[in-house]
């Protein structure tokens, strides 16, 4: 069986899409790597973007991007609602198939290493964490870009590459492996953003929400609405409907209606499966009943 592994590296631009497409050709030239999925968002600032392949040209394809991305974005620059710590802020592998997770995480440590090589302060995370503190993003993330700098002072906050020291251009990087998680937006017909904050504190898990969700309230300024973006880092065991529904009903209790929905990147085929079954009541629907799973050997 091939192996096969995903990532999907976050960078911290998403307004200027010449350098975001300088960024991506560097993915698009190395044989041997499909491409999912590439999004930008101008209100946060930055770009996602999603591909595949055997993991060798995976990881020679994160190396190019990751080096063009620090080259061209400049972190003393940069500003977005979304939470961030550096030009390349988050680098996600995922192992898809005939990859185990062992694998997968010395994969996550050879580009740590390339790119601490490159003056980049990179800490380890989810299942490449070295520590337990450092196992989830938000721990990590916490204080942003701005907090950084004296964060590195902190020997609790050694980066486990790069130099232990601020680079005020590039800021700090994250990666690590990590199960399939879902970037899920819900937009609410309302500018006011501390009814997002709230229903986001609502539902995320740290507030006594869901286990599996973690949730901000953002402002979309050019579509004059605000959104609650999630990660739901288990759609297995928090699936998306449910989410849905109770912010559904949170929104409505200030008020106001949910705008619309989005999901940022590709998606696994069994998240759907919840959703086909709560929304069309069919509760004994199995995936396998999609003609077109035959077709994925």
């Amino acid at each position: 069986m091939k192996k096969v592994l995903l990532c999907e590296p976050n960078i911290s631009e998403g307004r200027n899409l010449e350098v975001v497409e300088q960024v991506f050709d560097q993915i698009r030239q190395v044989e041997g790597v499909k491409i999912l999925d590439s999004s930008s968002d101008a209100d946060h600032n930055r770009s996602v973007f999603t591909y595949l392949g055997e993991p060798e040209a995976v990881l020679a394809a994160t190396k190019g991007m990751a080096a063009k991305a620090i080259e061209l974005i400049d972190m003393t620059q940069h500003q977005g609602s979304h939470p961030r710590m550096g030009a390349v802020d988050v680098v996600a592998f995922i192992p898809v198939r005939g990859i185990e997770t062992e694998e997968a995480v010395e994969f996550a440590r050879r580009f740590g290493k390339f790119l601490g090589g490159l003056g980049v302060p990179v800490y380890y995370y989810e299942d490449a964490a070295t520590r337990p503190e450092r196992d989830k993003l938000p721990k990590i993330r916490k204080g942003q870009y701005e907090a950084l700098e004296e964060k590195l002072k902190d020997p609790a906050w050694t980066p486990d590459e790069g130099p232990a020291a601020f680079n005020p251009k590039s800021g700090a990087t994250v990666t690590g492996v990590r199960f399939p998680l879902l970037a899920f937006n819900v937009n609410l017909r309302t500018t006011d953003l501390a009814i997002a904050n709230r229903i986001a504190r609502a539902v995320q898990h740290i507030n006594g929400g869901y286990r599996y969700v973690r949730a901000i309230g953002l402002a979309l300024e050019e579509e004059e609405m605000v959104q609650v973006s999630m990660n739901l880092i288990n759609y297995t065991l928090t699936p998306i409907p449910r989410v849905l529904e109770t912010i559904r009903s949170e929104a409505a209790r200030h008020g106001v209606s949910v705008a619309g929905t989005e999901i940022v990147g590709p998606v696994p085929l069994d998240a759907l499966e919840e959703v086909l079954k709560h929304y069309l009541q069919v509760h004994d629907f199995s995936m396998d009943q999609i003609i077109e799973t035959a077709l994925i050997d």
